[in-house]
């Protein structure tokens, strides 16, 4: 049998697959969350912008029920002190309160920050756009 010149391999329906499957993918990925505790940040018109060449910010995140977490744990004051008094001046911190949380919370994470020496140019508010 003699397999002429002009007849081969069709590969089109698999990139076209491919192509689906590429799309579904990134539409999907779009969907993950950032967190796994559930905030409603509130809004702000001037949101800054994460920047990616840093090392992984710790995030402090506030609930409506007042309930503090460090990077999806939760943790008591007490610990909370403890924690901040160990994190170091340079290391980048993310807070993001509910807003309907306590606006005690966030001046007490301050407040702790603020006495240990953090640098003010490494802690963030995490708002979302109008």
């Amino acid at each position: 049998m003699k397999i002429k010149r002009g007849d081969g391999l069709n590969i089109v329906p698999f990139i076209d697959i491919m192509l689906v499957l590429l799309a579904l993918v990134l539409s999907i990925s779009t969907f993950v969350s950032q967190g796994k505790i559930k905030v409603d940040v509130p809004t702000a018109s001037n949101v800054a912008q994460e920047n990616q060449d840093e090392d992984k910010p710790i995030y402090i995140v506030v609930t409506e029920d007042n309930s503090i977490y460090i990077d999806d744990e939760q943790i008591s004051e007490d610990k909370l002190e403890s924690f901040i008094a160990d994190i170091p001046n340079d290391k980048m911190v993310n807070f993001k309160g509910d807003k309907k949380s306590s606006l005690d919370r966030l001046v007490f994470v301050i407040d702790q920050l603020t006495k240990k020496g953090h640098n003010h140019d490494k802690f963030r508010i995490d708002t979302q756009r109008d």
